[in-house]
């Protein structure tokens, strides 16, 4: 029998060094604003990565939270659960798809598309179309499957053979994804807006030429809108600005408002293999979850939500052009749409990051040198104006310190 392993006894932490965290923890929030344990405030522009949509302690998901918990939280997929059903049927509703399928994650959804796509080519005699295409700098997931859709060496090395099935073309080119098809290629999958790549908008035009390749070769489309999705880019969903839809689609993050929920959206005909015994989940759909959903879909389905974010949205742009302007040493580009917004810097993107919370404001890095600016969607034109100002005090700084020194001496 080997030996026990050695235990470490300098542990500063029992978790897992996974995540490089600041070191800074919140105790609270309201609307677009954090405190921290010591009492500082926080202007928040990550939202927990793109999650909490409708802001910190929100009056309407909190209610309905504390009134679900106090009945049931969890039944199990073994019974019927109304919630699940009226989300689903809202979601329905309001989007291309005609079944759901509720998980707990943003992975857990893409896996769960991936394996939509996979068993309707099964289901139609032909398992030998397994294939996806994908696009070089894309993110969909931690799992073993998600990782080898992005295809990025960075989050793949160490973990073993590469889950088969995945070809990566460069992004934004036409004539590779043609390239890539093949008589085994079952799908083609793509963000309509990359968020972890660098907030990088996919062309309307690129988008109706996948949907068109689709079409004529048997394939389905998948959109990963994990990111994208639950209005972040002042609509519902991404896509619907382009008006392109597609087969099968993968959301999380903002659907519960910031309570854990992903969910797979499909059409009827995308979803065929998907019957009973074929995929399931413990937690998905549960009631806490379908509350957070349900709740956070009054508020977006609200007439004029996202009229408000769209106007929002316009005047953070215009502001962030106008600094781009003065910072051109600083900043390349402002890029995105809605309130998925990305500066593309010309410093280490991670150096505007720690200035900004120095200024005590929370952004989020991407790839591509980019740093992301993801308010939540019921910001106001005065806290852009306040995000705004912290950015120019934080570029101002960053600015001199960059500077040669005979220009600072000048």
């Amino acid at each position: 029998m080997p030996p026990p392993l050695p235990r470490i006894l300098a542990v500063t932490s029992h978790l897992m060094p996974t995540f490089a965290r600041v070191h800074l923890a919140f105790e609270r929030g309201e609307g677009v604003w954090l405190v921290a344990t010591n009492g500082d405030r926080y202007l928040d522009f990550t939202s927990g990565v793109a999650v909490n949509a409708l802001g910190h302690a929100h009056p309407h998901l909190a209610a309905a939270l504390a009134a679900q918990a106090q009945k049931l939280w969890h039944v199990s997929n073994l019974f019927d659960i109304p919630e699940d059903e009226r989300a689903a049927q809202r979601l329905c509703e309001a989007s291309f798809a005609d079944v759901v399928f509720f998980c707990n994650s943003g992975a857990e959804a893409m896996e769960g598309a991936i394996k939509t796509a996979r068993k309707y080519h099964s289901a139609n005699g032909a398992p030998e179309r397994y294939r996806i295409v994908t696009f070089e700098g894309a993110f969909h997931g931690r799992t073993l499957a998600t990782l080898a859709a992005g295809g990025q060496k960075k989050y793949l090395d160490g973990f073993g053979p590469v889950v088969e099935g995945f070809d990566q073309v460069p992004f934004g080119d036409l004539a590779a994804v043609k390239r890539a098809l093949g008589t085994q290629t079952g799908a083609i999958l793509i963000e309509p807006v990359m968020g972890e790549g660098g907030v990088r908008v996919v062309e309307p035009g690129f988008l109706k030429a996948l949907r068109e390749l689709c079409d004529t070769h048997g394939l389905l489309l998948i959109f990963d809108e994990v990111q994208s999705g639950m209005g972040r880019t002042g609509w519902l969903f991404a896509h619907q600005r382009t008006g392109v839809t597609p087969d099968i689609m993968a959301l999380a993050k903002a659907l519960g408002g910031g309570f854990p929920v992903g969910a797979v959206l499909a059409t009827h005909e995308a979803a065929k293999g998907m019957t009973a015994g074929t995929h399931g989940s413990t937690f998905g759909g549960n009631l806490l979850a379908m509350s957070a959903v349900n709740a956070t879909l009054d508020i977006m389905l609200e007439p004029g939500f996202f009229e408000r974010v769209q106007r929002t949205a316009l005047v953070f742009k215009q502001k962030l052009a106008e600094l781009k302007d003065r910072y051109p040493s600083l900043i390349a580009e402002v890029r995105g749409e809605g309130l998925l917004v990305g500066l593309r810097a010309l410093i280490p993107a991670g150096d505007l990051v720690d200035a900004l919370r120095a200024e005590k404001m929370l952004t989020v890095a991407a790839g591509d040198n980019v740093v992301r600016l993801l308010p939540p969607l019921i910001v106001s034109e005065a806290e852009i104006a306040e995000g705004v100002a912290r950015l120019d005090r934080a570029c101002a700084k960053l600015k001199a310190a960059h500077a040669p020194k005979q220009e600072v001496a000048g």
